[in-house]
């Protein structure tokens, strides 16, 4: 006749510590069900004011870098993203002429009027016989309006 024993053994010697252990543990935490009518959260757009403070300096890599992620922020309607983009995008290369063109689009979208003036003037006084220069002074000529 056969003995179970030893394998017996064996098994508990696994199986128990594994057992007791999901015993012992609480169970995880449910996350909280949204009211009726309230909103589920969602995830902020961008909040650079937990980041550290960045140290610029020329580096058109990164600002061409930055108007292109900023340029997919303006398309998805998080403008706030997208102008801050633009922004750094400025820092990076203050010669980015669209970085600034495109900052001017975003706060004007936003509301800023002020703001895009000043960085479509910008762009002006870095290229004012650009290929967009006159695409840019109708744009000041509508915010004047």
């Amino acid at each position: 006749m056969r003995c179970w024993s030893p394998r017996l053994a064996k098994l508990a010697l696994y199986v128990f510590p594994a057992v007791l252990s999901a015993q012992l543990l609480p169970p995880p935490p449910t996350p909280p069900t949204p009211q009726v009518g309230e909103q589920q959260q969602l995830p902020p757009e961008e909040d650079t004011s937990l980041e550290p403070g960045e140290q610029y300096s020329f580096n058109p890599v990164k600002s061409k870098r930055d108007v292109e992620i900023g340029n997919q922020y303006f398309k998805n309607g998080k403008l706030l993203a997208a102008a801050n983009r633009f922004r750094s995008a400025t820092k990076w290369n203050d010669g980015n002429v669209e970085a600034w063109v495109r900052l001017g689009d975003t706060e004007a979208k936003r509301g800023s009027k002020k703001a895009a003036r000043d960085a479509y003037n910008k762009a002006l006084e870095l290229s004012p016989d650009g290929k967009i220069a006159g695409e840019v002074r109708k744009k000041l000529e509508k915010l004047k309006g």
